[in-house]
């Protein structure tokens, strides 16, 4: 009775960034994960019966966001059943990340090859991703590139968090599907591995990133669940949840530690961005329906006005090639440091008008951490290239060929401005 009483009161708040006291067991944690689902669910169900109703005097889309119109992303006359599909499970999969992002535990998350973590969320989405997309297409075969495999899992160590993770998402699905039947954590760890298709320029391959900035989703920033189409090797459909990112203009505020609690407490936090080929970028409230309010990039700013972005750790990104490219483009303001595709999403809205990134030459980009950025960025009006000007190519497999060491999504005039400063700045080298 004890246990159960804390757990009311870890809940209650909401706001709470920090995982529960110590001394509470496994039982406690599935309790505190199985209410916050709940309780999310009812939040966001009671501000979506409430639309209409800006609050807090906040300026809720950026200057470049058009009026809403009958339209979007799902009226697409050849995609519009697969950006059902894809809302649907990306909202899924973002239930459950915010539900385990403020009460993670140390023990919850292991460490890759590379060091990037991954955590029983990561795991999670991956799965419901799955089982969504595979309810979604009854007795079709569903290609899916993913991040995650569950060969940890299945090892006898791994027993324990597999279960965790087998509870989290019945506990999901017992939110959102309660009529599903629930899974044993072998299915569970079939669904995540479900994600290993090679992709390639051939045939259809849903691309997804279960957690993109899993640093940031350990370190209560932001994060994003990314879903992406590829038909023929072309992008043509993308969602992006980012349960932590304001459906307003971001700020510096809005990219550091502290915003995970915000996604329970403030209804207009919370945004999903989609966009399908020739339909236009879309946003809304990342627990609404289907993204209704169309956006656009700014390509009207001066560069001293421009906003930049970056990857928030440096260790993702050389800062300092980013800001010798901003001097000489001559961008003055400082940059907005913000993890994940949530950064793709941000520029299409007209919060920034650049994003840079220049990792570690030897770092192999993987097609996850793009795919359905860039057609949100496209169908907005932006541009992304790699550091040489280039098309991103998705139709190698799950990593990129050579891109010139970085990856440019900009404006159209800002990013003929940073090419060219590239270039100059490397010699004139391509």
């Amino acid at each position: 009775m004890a246990s159960h009483m804390v757990a009311k009161s870890v809940l209650a708040t909401r706001s709470a960034c920090t995982a529960p006291p110590g001394g509470v067991g496994r039982a406690l944690l599935r309790h505190t994960a199985g209410t916050a689902l709940l309780q999310g669910a009812q939040y966001h169900r009671r501000q979506a019966a409430a639309a209409g109703q800006p609050s807090r005097q906040r300026r809720l889309v950026a200057v470049s966001v058009a009026a809403p119109a009958a339209a979007g992303p799902h009226a697409s006359p050849v995609y519009g059943g697969e950006m059902n599909a894809a809302v649907e499970a990306v909202r899924l999969a973002s239930r459950l990340c915010q539900a385990v992002q403020v009460q993670l535990q140390r023990g919850e998350k292991t460490e890759k090859d590379d060091e990037s973590p991954v955590t029983v969320a990561d795991y999670g989405a991956q799965a419901l991703v799955a089982w969504s997309l595979q309810r979604s297409f009854p007795g079709q075969a569903v290609s899916l590139v993913a991040e995650e495999d569950a060969v940890e899992l299945r090892a006898p160590e791994g027993a324990d968090m597999l279960a965790r993770i087998a509870a989290l998402v019945n506990e999901a699905l017992a939110v959102e599907h309660p009529q599903a039947a629930p899974l044993s954590p072998s299915e569970v760890a079939d669904l995540i591995d479900s994600g290993n298709s090679a992709g390639g320029g051939s045939g259809r391959h849903w691309v997804l990133d279960p957690i993109d900035g899993t640093r940031g989703f350990v370190g209560m920033r932001q994060y994003a669940v990314c879903l992406g189409l590829l038909e023929q090797g072309e992008v043509v459909l993308g969602v992006l949840g980012c349960p932590n990112l304001p459906q307003y203009a971001i700020s510096e505020a809005d990219c550091d530690e502290g915003q995970a609690g915000r996604s329970f407490s403030d209804e207009a936090v919370g945004t999903m961005f989609a966009a399908c080929k020739d339909q236009g970028s879309w946003a809304g409230p990342v627990f609404g329906g289907m993204p209704s309010q169309r956006i656009f990039c700014n390509d009207t700013l001066p560069a001293s006005q421009v906003r930049y972005m970056e990857s928030f750790e440096a260790r993702h990104s050389n800062h300092d090639m980013a800001l010798a490219i901003a001097d000489e483009i001559g961008i003055t303001l400082p940059s907005l440091r913000l993890d994940s595709q949530a950064k793709y999403g941000a520029l299409s809205r007209g919060d920034a008008s650049v994003f840079m990134r220049f990792p570690d030459p030897s770092y192999r980009e993987k097609i996850w951490d793009h795919c359905a950025g860039v057609i949100i960025l496209q169908e907005a009006g932006a541009v992304i290239s790699d550091a040489a000007g280039h098309p991103l190519d998705f139709s190698k497999g799950r990593y990129f060929p050579d891109l010139h060491g970085g990856i440019v999504a900009a404006t159209p005039s800002m990013h003929r401005a940073i090419i060219a400063a590239i270039q100059k700045i490397r010699g004139g080298s391509s």
